[in-house]
């Protein structure tokens, strides 16, 4: 996956130390409720399309950025689903990374579904009952994005 510039800055000073970095998740759906997934091409596996908002750009724009650059499909974002700190993960070169993962449920606007960078091996629109093989990460915002739900975040413990 393309590393942003500014991480790659920061990378430069931080080594492989823990960066705690924003990151955005959108769960688009088109007209028949089909809902698009991208098949990514550092792993192989089917996904939810994301990624990392530039510095200062909101999230939602960035949600609807990311789409339309992976995927050549416009979307508007309809409603926040999900936010929540995910686990760290440690890539392949050492780098530690942990994100805070803001989840919005758009609607397609436009565009046809199409591989449109080089984060993706395949793209394509799925019936909600009918979905490849996904994550307990994709399947989790998927069905809070079908629901209607408040957004979805994880309790204190404490009233």
């Amino acid at each position: 996956m393309a590393t942003p510039d500014f991480i790659r800055d920061l990378r430069a000073s931080a080594g492989h130390q823990l960066l705690w970095l924003p990151g955005v998740t959108a769960v688009v759906f088109d007209d028949e409720g089909r809902v698009l997934l991208g098949r990514r091409s550092d792993n192989g596996r089917w996904s939810l399309i994301g990624g990392i908002p530039d510095p200062g750009e909101q999230p939602a724009a960035c949600a609807v950025r990311e789409v339309e650059e992976e995927t050549a499909v416009r979307c508007v974002v309809e409603r926040l689903v999900l936010v929540q700190a995910l686990t760290p993960v440690t890539y392949d070169n050492g780098d530690v990374c942990q994100f805070m993962d803001v989840t919005f449920r758009c609607r397609a606007v436009g565009g046809e579904a199409r591989v449109n960078d080089d984060e993706s091996l395949e793209v394509g629109w799925f019936a909600v009952d009918a979905l490849p093989d996904l994550k307990e990460f994709g399947q989790t915002r998927v069905k809070q994005a079908l629901s209607d739900a408040p957004t979805w975040f994880e309790p204190t413990g404490s009233f």
